[in-house]
């Protein structure tokens, strides 16, 4: 359920991000370009800054925020927030208990559900960061307010599961919600994360092809998703053996589960190696195609592989 709202709010956001994206920004030139090019050279980590250091090297080209531009975006973030809360407090939260309760849920779902947790906030943290540069704010603070919106979404949404009559206040939710968020902030501040990238994949279970589950919610459908961790090999690899490994291909680690609404006595967790792409090599530039990449790299694309757990399989598609 907690996903579920999360994904219909990124779904959003990012529909908000990619108009924005697309509004014609005369800054948005070479000129543009060479200056930030420039003033990253002038930036400095936030755990070393000081009262005394000088952030940015002053530039004339300097682009200001667009406040109209960020005001759209909170209004329509806002508004997308509103319209779920209504929907899903009439959908989960309409039995509200009388009291705050904390559920200790660490194993549920074998450990899907909190990966997803993982995976969300940082894909939230995407939208919302790609929202806020569109306004024109600084690759620094887009990034330090996004993870900090995430997470705030998450917190909100755990809290009312607190009061909720069949729900309760997840700690562990709470904890892959705040890992999601610190690892989006700490990919700006340490880029050499970047080569490691959150993925996605999913295909319905068996029994959701079938009609056979009473909700038919996708979210829930557990046995359906996988959830990864790319790697750019190219870029890890020493340079003996990267010089020979192509810069689009990605080798991605993932875990799925089978059995979790069937045969709970029987169910499983399963470990993939697959190939990836990454979508970041395709030759499209500017800030939407941009955007479109990078949002694009939060999905797993079907690729051969091989399950190395429940008895090693190898598959020629891997989604």
């Amino acid at each position: 359920m907690k996903t579920g709202i999360l994904k219909i709010f990124i779904l959003l956001v990012l529909i908000n991000s990619v108009i924005c994206s697309q509004v014609p920004d005369t800054n948005f030139n070479k000129i543009e370009l060479k200056q930030k090019e420039e003033t990253a050279k002038y930036k400095v980590p936030l755990w070393l800054k000081s009262s005394n250091t000088i952030y940015e090297k002053p530039n004339p080209l300097y682009s200001k925020v667009d406040y109209w531009k960020l005001a759209g975006i909170g209004v329509i973030t806002l508004g997308a927030g509103t319209a779920i809360h209504i929907y899903q407090a009439n959908a989960w939260w309409k039995e509200q208990g009388s009291k705050f309760r904390v559920i200790n849920d660490w194993e549920y779902a074998l450990w899907i559900d909190k990966v997803g947790h993982f995976y969300g906030t940082h894909l939230l943290g995407h939208a919302f960061s790609a929202g806020f540069e569109a306004a024109n704010m600084d690759a620094e603070k887009s990034t330090i307010y996004a993870a900090a919106a995430a997470f705030a979404f998450q917190l909100y949404v755990e809290i009312e599961d607190g009061f909720g009559a069949n729900w309760g206040f997840s700690p562990g939710d709470i904890v892959f919600d705040v890992l999601g968020s610190a690892y989006f902030l700490a990919q700006y501040y340490y880029p050499y994360l970047k080569n490691f990238q959150p993925r996605a994949s999913y295909y319905p279970s068996e029994q959701q092809r079938k009609g056979l589950r009473p909700d038919g919610n996708i979210i829930d459908d557990y046995d359906g998703q996988k959830y990864w961790l790319a790697v750019r090999m190219k870029e890890v690899l020493p340079k003996s053996v990267a010089q020979y490994w192509p810069s689009f291909l990605m080798l991605s680690v993932g875990m799925g589960v089978k059995n979790i609404r069937t045969d709970r006595a029987n169910a499983r967790s399963d470990l993939y190696i697959a190939f990836d792409l990454d979508v970041e090599k395709l030759p499209l530039h500017g800030k939407f195609w941009q955007f479109i990449k990078n949002t694009l790299n939060y999905l797993h694309f079907p690729m051969p592989g091989v399950r190395i757990t429940s008895g090693v399989a190898f598959f020629g598609l891997v989604y």
